[in-house]
């Protein structure tokens, strides 16, 4: 593994039953960076990011985190490493409080530290905090996105992967979203963004790479990939 890698995947495959759906990848991703992963629907973003959560079994290839290998471990021992993913679709506990749903992002990690922690989302967060005891269910989408982030922040990430956050949102609160994970990183957090929205995201990313049918086909500098015209064949099939 590479000495500045934080995470390091290299011939990764997996997939359900006899479908193989990743088909030999390696990214890699150094501490403070943004990385973006970008693909359209079906091509395995969401099996990538359960691989490296451990929900999905490696068939072949290697899974490092922070100088280990976690391919074989259980996604709550990834979760106590520091690699925290804030899936697709928010899935926060909508019969829960708002500071309910915090406090159980430190389960398995930050335990001790749950209360500054907190405080913390809420300096970064000002309407999950005029909002702490309210039902989750009842927040505005973008309230929701908010709080998926912030329940993974409240781990202590060394690495926070984000699937999707701009998923159902207005342009609006896209652009305020992009915004926050730029602040996040720019407070020095490693995120791995697996999106869509392939504009905004090499916006602020470091490096980029586009997945299709399960394979990378293009990876580089972000402003590289942003420039591309190949991008446009690789990504939007033009």
């Amino acid at each position: 593994m590479s000495t500045s890698a934080l995470l390091d995947i290299r011939g990764l495959r997996a997939g359900y039953g006899e479908t193989e759906v990743l088909q030999g990848i390696d990214l890699t991703v150094s501490p403070g960076e943004i990385v973006a992963v970008l693909g359209s629907n079906g091509v395995g973003k969401s099996t990538l990011n359960r691989a490296m959560s451990g929900i999905v079994r490696a068939r072949a290839g290697t899974i490092q985190f922070d100088g280990d290998a976690v391919e074989n471990e259980k996604p709550s021992a990834i979760v106590a490493r520091g690699l925290i993913h804030v899936p697709e679709g928010r899935r926060i506990f909508p019969n829960m409080t708002v500071s309910e749903n915090l406090d159980l992002g430190s389960y398995r990690r930050a335990t001790a530290r749950r209360a500054a922690n907190r405080d913390r989302i809420f300096s970064t967060f000002p309407r999950l905090f005029e909002r702490r005891s309210q039902r989750a269910g009842t927040l505005s989408g973008g309230e929701q996105q908010m709080l998926a982030i912030g329940r993974g922040l409240m781990a202590e990430p060394k690495l926070i992967i984000l699937d999707e956050p701009s998923l159902g949102l207005s342009p609006l609160l896209v652009e305020e979203l992009f915004a926050l994970i730029a602040r996040i990183n720019g407070e020095g957090m490693a995120v791995l963004l697996v999106e869509q929205n392939v504009v905004q995201s090499l916006e602020i990313a470091n490096r980029a790479y586009i997945l299709a049918d399960g394979k990378f086909v293009m990876s580089g500098a972000a402003a590289d990939i942003a420039a591309d015209p190949a991008l446009k064949r690789a990504y939007l099939g033009m």
